[in-house]
């Protein structure tokens, strides 16, 4: 039971007494201070009583409120600090913006840098929303934070990206400031749970045909004064990501001297190192195409950094704009329009595309070579992973890219063994077979190198009994690739 007490402890030194109000719990004793002051005839200095009626009554009004909220709890168990901070707290206007700023500074003490300026444009956003830099978290409502939604709508991705980031640290702040096993409730209310936020758009398909990535690097620089002018950082950078599995350029320039040994290029994914079990680890050998730039900026003895980027751009963020604003001059000079200019990462989605579609690599090969989680970040997380089947792939699309004249394909769809139809003994293939409607049989695997390979595989579930000419339909899908053919052959004819 949780006792109440108006009294004074030291007097100071101007002859006054400081008012608090004792509080006793389980026969320990804590004091809440009080703005309230005493002195003469307001102090029965002889017991410490305080007299003063006007300060008794205000102060009694305090302790029935006390009483009042502690009496719809069960406090038995609470120790005296719990009490105490329950009485300090429980009807304060919490800071919503103070805690989110904690909050994006824990993020950045834990290497998340670029996942907490999202977080911070979040905030941001929402602060210029509300007119004010301390939201409280009495003001986020379900309505409120859906206005605030609906004056994202116009955007592409932060529609979904802040309202996401925004929720994930008010989840933290009710870890944080709420006690549910002793029902100390400092935030009373989540109204995250009837806010539906909407998706983001799916981002538009950068990559480029293999003739014009080609086009782009035999184009001549554009003219300038500058010694190394942003279009040849462009250029070379362009070259590094399309030669290095679409490597990001926060890798780049990130990369120390440790990062390569021999020839072999060990890091770890920037974007994704914290949130896999793996590290996000990744080697990647160096083509030789690339030795002549990793020469041209190359870094002396003293320098722990692989490349010298980071003396001209003072961050991963300004180097990335750099490069792309380098790119764009390019285009610029080739005379494409503003809406068909290429960024960094035309080059990094080319060189997944270039691969699946014209050297017969599979989506979870492409995957790999790029260092995506691909749903198996614990198991990655304790193997000792061969990278070489990445190093073989990225020489095969850089060899398509520089040392050929081949044309890219874009598979639209599929005709029976037409040519567009192909698979190769890597893809996840499913073969089903079907008579009047009905399913025989199935397989499901990769090692089918042709549509015949698929089609001896199935037979075995044909009835042995079925009258020769039945028509049966075979249907093949590429997994990997999303594609699907249907072939009819004739029992006892070609079947």
């Amino acid at each position: 039971m949780v006792t109440f007490k108006i009294c004074v402890q030291k007097q100071r030194k101007d002859g006054t007494w400081p008012v608090y109000i004792r509080v006793t719990h389980r026969g320990k004793v804590g004091y809440l201070k009080t703005d309230k002051v005493v002195w003469g005839q307001g102090l029965n200095e002889k017991t410490r009583e305080v007299c003063d009626p006007f300060v008794v009554k205000e102060l009694m009004n305090e302790v029935v409120r006390h009483l009042e909220r502690l009496n719809r709890l069960d406090v038995s168990a609470w120790t005296l600090p719990q009490v105490m901070t329950f009485l300090r707290t429980g009807e304060e206007d919490l800071s919503f913006s103070e805690f989110a700023r904690r909050y994006i500074r824990e993020m950045i003490d834990r290497g998340q840098v670029r996942n907490a300026r999202n977080y911070e444009f979040a905030l941001n956003h929402l602060e210029r929303y509300m007119g004010t830099t301390n939201v409280v978290f009495k003001a986020l409502s379900t309505s409120e934070i859906e206005r605030w939604m609906k004056s994202l709508s116009g955007t592409r991705r932060a529609k979904e990206m802040y309202p996401v980031c925004l929720r994930q640290v008010f989840k933290a702040a009710l870890l944080e400031y709420n006690d549910y096993d002793r029902g100390l409730m400092r935030i009373k209310v989540n109204p995250w749970m009837r806010v539906r936020i909407p998706k983001a758009e799916t981002p538009e398909k950068l990559a480029v045909a293999p003739e014009e990535v080609r086009a782009f690097f035999a184009a001549p620089l554009p003219e300038s004064k500058m010694a190394a002018p942003l279009s040849e950082v462009g250029h070379d950078v362009a070259m590094m990501v399309m030669c290095l599995a679409g490597i990001n350029t926060v890798d780049l320039y990130n990369l120390k001297k440790g990062n390569l040994r021999g020839s072999v290029l060990c890091y770890r994914r920037a974007k994704t190192t914290g949130a896999r079990a793996d590290g996000a680890y990744i080697e990647m050998r160096v083509p030789g195409i690339l030795m002549p730039l990793l020469e041209k900026y190359a870094t002396g003895d003293d320098d722990d950094f692989l490349l010298s980027f980071h003396k001209r751009f003072s961050s991963s963020d300004s180097f990335g704009s750099g490069v792309n604003a380098g790119i764009r001059q390019i285009c610029r000079s080739l005379g494409m329009r503003k809406e068909d200019w290429y960024c960094v990462y035309t080059f990094r989605h080319t060189w997944g595309t270039v691969a699946q579609n014209d050297c017969g690599a599979s989506i979870a090969d492409v995957g790999f070579a790029m260092n995506h989680s691909q749903g198996h970040g614990v198991t990655r997380g304790y193997l000792k992973i061969d990278f070489t089947p990445a190093w073989e792939l990225n020489e095969k699309v850089v060899d398509f890219i520089f040392f050929s004249t081949g044309k890219g394909r874009r598979h639209e769809g599929a005709a029976e063994d037409d040519g567009l139809f192909r698979f190769s003994r890597k893809h996840l293939v499913r073969g089903r077979v079907f008579f009047r409607g009905e399913e025989l049989g199935s397989v499901c695997d990769i090692g089918f190198g042709t549509v015949e390979d698929v089609i001896s595989a199935l037979r075995g579930f044909i009835p042995a009994d079925m009258p020769k000419r039945s028509v049966l339909l075979f249907r093949i899908d590429i997994v990997d690739k999303g594609m699907s053919a249907v072939y009819e052959r004739m029992r006892g004819v070609n079947c």
